[in-house]
This record gives C-alpha cells, sequence and structure tokens, in this order.
C-alpha cells in the first residue's frame, strides 16, 4: 500500500511539474504587438507619455529594439529610461485600442489618443473612442485584462 501511495504521489508531482512547464512555454511566447514596419506606438515615444503626459515623435536615430520592436525616442534620456525598465513604458495590450480589447477585439490606434492609469499606458483607436473607454476605466482594465491573453495569441 505504501509503495502505491508513492508511485501516486510521484505521478500526480510529475503531472503538476509537467503542466506548470506548458504553463511556462506558453507565457514565453511573445505576445502580439501593434507594429507599423516593425516600430512600436507608430514612432512615437513610449516614456514621453509619462514624463510630459502627451504624445511625441520619436527619432529614428534614437531607437532600442525590444522583444523584436523596434522603439523610438524624442532625446536621448528617455532612451535611457526605457532601458532602464522597459515594461514600465510599454503600453497595454500590446498597443492595440484598450477599447476595443476591453471588448475582445484589436483594432489601431491614433499615438495622440492615450491615457495613463495607475502607471500605465492605454492607447485607443480615436479620440473618441478614448472618451467612450474613459466612461469606465476600470471596468474597461478589468475587460480588457481578461481578454488580453487570448487576442495576444
Amino acid at each position: 500500500m505504501k509503495n502505491y501511495k508513492n508511485k501516486l504521489c510521484r505521478r500526480s508531482f510529475f503531472s503538476v511539474m509537467l503542466g506548470a512547464g506548458a504553463l511556462m512555454a506558453q507565457s514565453a511566447k511573445a505576445a502580439k504587438i501593434n507594429l507599423s514596419n516593425g516600430v512600436a506606438i507608430q514612432g512615437y515615444d513610449p516614456v514621453a507619455y509619462f514624463t510630459q503626459n502627451m504624445a511625441v515623435k520619436g527619432d529614428a536615430s534614437i531607437s532600442v529594439e525590444f522583444t523584436g520592436s523596434t522603439y523610438l525616442f524624442s532625446n536621448a534620456e528617455n532612451r535611457d529610461l526605457f532601458l532602464a525598465n522597459p515594461s514600465k513604458y510599454m503600453p497595454q495590450y500590446g498597443g492595440y485600442c484598450a477599447f476595443a480589447v476591453a471588448n475582445g477585439a484589436l483594432a489601431p490606434i491614433d499615438p495622440e489618443a492615450f491615457t495613463v492609469v495607475n502607471n500605465r499606458l492605454y492607447l485607443n483607436l480615436s479620440k473618441d473612442i478614448r472618451n467612450r473607454w474613459l466612461r469606465d476605466t476600470s471596468g474597461n482594465i478589468v475587460a480588457g485584462d481578461r481578454n488580453w491573453p487570448s487576442l495576444s495569441q
């Protein structure tokens, strides 16, 4: 009986470990990123949204490649801030329209239709759509966070 229990425990352990390994492999896949010719945020500086609270066009001569995407910056200081903590400055939902993701779809963005909420950057299709998204920001974030994993595959 004792040997049988040990076999069951080992089987359970290995099943759990295989399942955990599969989950880690799945999460290790790169998420879908909204790119225009390999460039994220249509060439806008991701750090400027936080430091200047505005959309600022980046300069192609000041760029960084991160996870297969190119990010442009308006100055070297913003590039260095990004390099120090890229995940802090990257847009949510791969840079797709936050309102669309909250509603279960992917849509392009207008880089000037943005909002920073709880130190996270959200982009939208247009300023009108951003206004609709702002009517229920917290609900839209919950829905977007729920929908993004299946949309980003």
